[in-house]
């Protein structure tokens, strides 16, 4: 027993002198802070991250945020929300001593700073920190972290961490000069494959005075991130053109069917858009003020009552004013450019003439990356969702009798007539049907845009240029004509900039008419052809 006892007394005393060491050691490291030089402050990060204190994360922590304080006699403390306290013991400092300044920092000290919090984290319980002080010891590549980084890549089991451990470590020991060649070049490969701007900009970073292999090597792979960054930029054009096509696809789906069926040009098509924009926003207004936990359903909300809304009032132009403009399309468009400036003149007048806050639901909020291409989710949901109202909208033309009788009034309007399709309500309906989808459009439109008087007469013209070049009417014509559009749009951007590229398109569309003057896909029927 007494054995026993000399033994936790040994090991007691043993602990305590080790707790002292490591507090001396600490308070050492501290000391350097109060001499007030970049290089003694970068060397006191770097000794108080080694001393492996827990209160050295605080420490560092509070330098990086401006509450260090040096004072005369050269004790250092920390100003926190309670007050002065000491850094060593983290108690309250009564008497806090007079000219206390905070410790100095710089871009270097900074870059310290962030290696040593991420060492420090390296070993953490939690991966998404452990990737994160990954991440943040890639960036500072500071040399003094290499050990800790070997270390946690020894005890790593997660595959995304340690793929961000060993990029951090190649980071690092690509700079360092002391570090063996083929080390160096095992480095540089590792860089190679990260293959972004970061590793890139790293890569560049490399001193003339280096080895020639060594910079050789990090030429190939500055060359091949390069061939992939551009690659990726392309793809991620392509991405923005479908999106922009999808947009266009929303905006012209509708303007197709009134403009084929009834051949009415219709300058308000555009204000159809827009009332479903502000319809959205009302419906969010009311949501936020009533039943705010039901946010995230508004859109669900405002889908039909757009398309009521805007489909009723296309079915009131079209009964008051456009029946009596059959057969005489400059007619047609001096009208509803009329209606247009009056639709857009009641909302000024209700709503004012400021945008309008409409608000994303938490489903298409944020972005993620894949295969190295930032991916919008509100944008890859208008993607879906245009695609689906095509598809509803082909199943209603081809398997519904008012898809059938609008389809006998499109190739042969008095042969319909005759066979007894009342083709007047025909004509109100489909120019409903029009306007109701405009309507969808424009809470999709909310979504990526601004909600104002003006939202319609951003996409009339080129939903226009969609529906003639795609051929008029046809739905998988608008389709294709949105779609090549848009894409071809995103494309000539960064070569030709936003004005000439659509400058270009339009010239484009202007020749392939003079060759093809019913579009891509025309339509087919004795009417159409007389």
């Amino acid at each position: 027993m007494d054995r026993l006892t000399r033994l936790i007394a040994a090991l007691a005393l043993f602990l305590g002198f080790a707790g002292l060491a490591r507090a001396a050691g600490l308070e050492e490291a501290l000391a350097r802070f109060a001499v007030d030089s970049y290089g003694e402050t970068e060397a006191a990060i770097a000794e108080v991250a080694a001393t492996g204190e827990p209160r050295a994360a605080e420490i560092i922590k509070a330098l990086a945020e401006g509450r260090l304080l040096a004072a005369p006699d050269r004790r250092v403390l920390i100003r926190d929300t309670h007050g002065i306290i000491d850094a060593v013991s983290g108690r309250a400092v009564s008497a806090p001593p007079d000219g206390l300044k905070p410790v100095r920092v710089n871009n270097r000290v900074r870059r310290a700073i962030d290696s040593a919090l991420g060492g420090l984290t390296l070993l953490s319980q939690d991966p998404a920190k452990r990737l994160e002080a990954a991440q943040a010891t890639f960036k500072s590549r500071n040399a003094a972290a290499l050990p800790a980084l070997e270390t946690a890549l020894r005890r790593e089991t997660e595959a995304r961490v340690k793929r961000a451990l060993a990029e951090a470590r190649a980071a690092i020991v690509f700079l360092a000069e002391d570090q063996p060649e083929a080390d160096r070049l095992a480095a540089a490969a590792v860089i190679a494959e990260r293959g972004d701007a970061e590793a890139q900009a790293l890569l560049r970073s490399l001193p003339p005075q280096a080895p020639q292999r060594l910079r050789e090597a990090a030429e190939r792979s500055i060359a091949a991130i390069e061939n992939r960054l551009a690659l990726l930029a392309q793809v991620q054009n392509v991405f923005y053109g479908v999106s922009l096509g999808s947009v266009l696809l929303l905006a012209a789906i509708g303007l197709a069917i009134t403009f084929g069926v009834m051949g009415i040009i219709n300058m308000a098509h555009g204000e159809m858009v827009m009332l479903g924009a502000y319809t959205t926003f009302v419906v969010q207004e009311i949501i936020r003020a009533r039943a705010p936990g039901l946010f995230d359903a508004s859109l669900v909300v405002a889908l039909p009552l757009a398309f009521l809304v805007a489909g009723a009032v296309g079915v009131l132009i079209e009964r008051s004013v456009i029946r009596f403009l059959y057969g005489r399309p400059l007619e047609t468009l001096l009208a509803t450019w009329g209606v247009s400036l009056i639709l857009q003149q009641a909302v000024r007048s209700i709503f004012g003439a400021n945008n309008r806050e409409v608000g994303n639901p938490s489903f298409m909020s944020g972005s993620f990356e894949l295969f190295g291409i930032a991916l919008t989710w509100n944008r890859l949901w208008i993607v879906a969702f245009s695609l689906s109202v095509f598809v509803v909208l082909l199943v209603v033309m081809k398997f519904t009798a008012f898809g059938l009788r609008m389809r006998a009034v499109v190739q042969n309007r008095r042969m319909a007539a005759s066979m007894g399709i009342r083709t007047p309500w025909i004509d109100a309906l489909t120019f409903g049907l029009g306007s109701g989808i405009a309507g969808i459009a424009g809470v999709a439109l909310s979504q990526i845009d601004n909600v104002s008087p003006n939202l319609g007469q951003s996409y009339i013209i080129d939903s226009f240029l969609v529906v003639v070049f795609g051929g008029v009417g046809n739905l998988w014509g608008t389709l294709v004509g949105a779609m090549t559009l848009g894409i071809a749009n995103k494309i000539l951007e960064p070569f030709a900039g936003a004005v000439l590229g659509k400058i270009l398109l339009l010239v484009f569309i202007i020749l392939f008419i003079q060759k093809r003057p019913r579009g891509l896909f025309a339509l087919k029927g004795r009417a159409v052809e007389a």
